[in-house]
């Protein structure tokens, strides 16, 4: 096996001691510009690699941050993280990813596990079961940056990156409004998670803007999947008034509402149907699918900003701030006019 170049063998081509060597790749200042150039013209000729560790432990940085996400098989969130990577990348941050599969006691495994990490920050999404957030106060008592994005608790005194979820409701609900759809049934969790609670409350204020009422069962709280569509797609086709719309928490849970629609001989946009996030699948199904965007790329680099942003303050939690990202209304076939 190759034996790893170490700052002592440059050191010995060079003819000078391992302490130049070293000054002149921390840029030391005392360190003249041709000593630095030999020493880096050096490095790179005997494929010299710096211990990370090492320059960790004498620095107290790691240039690691952890993301902790719900789940990496939603694009919403795979987007998010890529962007947060491309944000960091040039200041030399890498990232370790955690996923909490939507559990708490894996959220509360996962902070753990970053914090003896020594990550330089964490920037988190909750899970839907996450009602405590002491594990998060942790990270805060510790003086490391934390962000919280998408999904956020008011309980912590942190900064945020959100989408304005109440005017998603309300525009996922006027929208169907709009094409001329009266009787709106809404899909989402039970878990009272403010993004969800949000989105139904503005669903409700544009119901109440046009004059029309809102209906009890056509609110169904139970989960968010393709299976949790179906379901509840199916009890309110059995139900004694049937939407002619249904807004679904997300687009997975729409592509179950469009499962059962279709099985029961109802092709969307005879029902509409309208998610969120707008998933990578939600082109391309048929009929395609109608969905809110939460620009998780706007979101993810919003979250690289402010974390660089951050670092620079004495103490991260200083100057809190709290970006609100706007939702839009991507049309396809499933909310076509009647």
């Amino acid at each position: 096996m190759k034996k790893k170049t170490t700052i002592y063998d440059i050191a010995k081509v060079l003819g000078v001691n391992v302490a130049t060597v070293s000054r002149a790749l921390s840029g030391f200042p005392a360190i003249s510009e041709a000593t630095r150039k030999a020493v880096e013209e050096t490095a790179l000729a005997l494929n010299y690699s710096p211990n990370k560790l090492a320059a960790a432990l004498k620095s107290g940085k790691t240039y690691i941050i952890g993301i902790i996400v719900p789940s990496i098989q939603s694009h919403f969130f795979a987007s998010i993280i890529n962007s947060i990577e491309e944000g960091l990348k040039n200041s030399g941050y890498r990232v370790i990813l955690y996923q909490t599969n939507e559990s708490v006691e894996s959220e509360i495994k996962g902070v753990k596990t970053l914090l003896e990490a020594r990550v330089d920050g964490i920037m988190a999404s909750l899970s839907l079961q996450t009602k405590d957030v002491a594990h998060f106060e942790e990270v805060v008592v510790q003086n490391i940056p934390l962000i919280l994005f998408d999904r956020v608790s008011p309980l912590l005194d942190v900064s945020t990156i959100t989408m304005d979820d109440y005017k998603a409701g309300y525009m996922a609900a006027q929208f169907l409004l709009d094409q001329g759809y009266q009787k709106i049934a809404f899909v989402t969790t039970g878990r009272q998670v403010n993004i969800f609670t949000e989105r139904v409350r503005g669903y409700k204020a544009a119901l109440e803007e046009s004059g029309l009422p809102i209906i009890p069962e056509h609110i169904i709280l139970g989960g968010l999947s393709i299976k949790d569509g179906r379901y509840a797609a199916g009890t309110l086709l059995r139900g004694k008034n049937p939407p002619d719309a249904i807004i679904a928490g997300d687009d997975f849970t729409a592509l179950g509402v469009i499962k059962k629609l279709k099985e029961s001989g109802i092709m969307p946009p005879e029902i509409g149907v309208i998610g969120f996030a707008n998933e990578v699948f939600s082109g391309y199904i048929t009929p395609n699918l109608t969905s809110i965007d939460q620009h998780p790329n706007q979101m993810g680099a919003a979250c690289a900003e402010l974390f660089l942003k951050m670092i620079k303050q004495k103490n991260p939690y200083e100057l809190l701030e709290h970006t609100v990202l706007e939702p839009t209304v991507v049309e396809r076939q499933s909310t076509a006019k009647k």
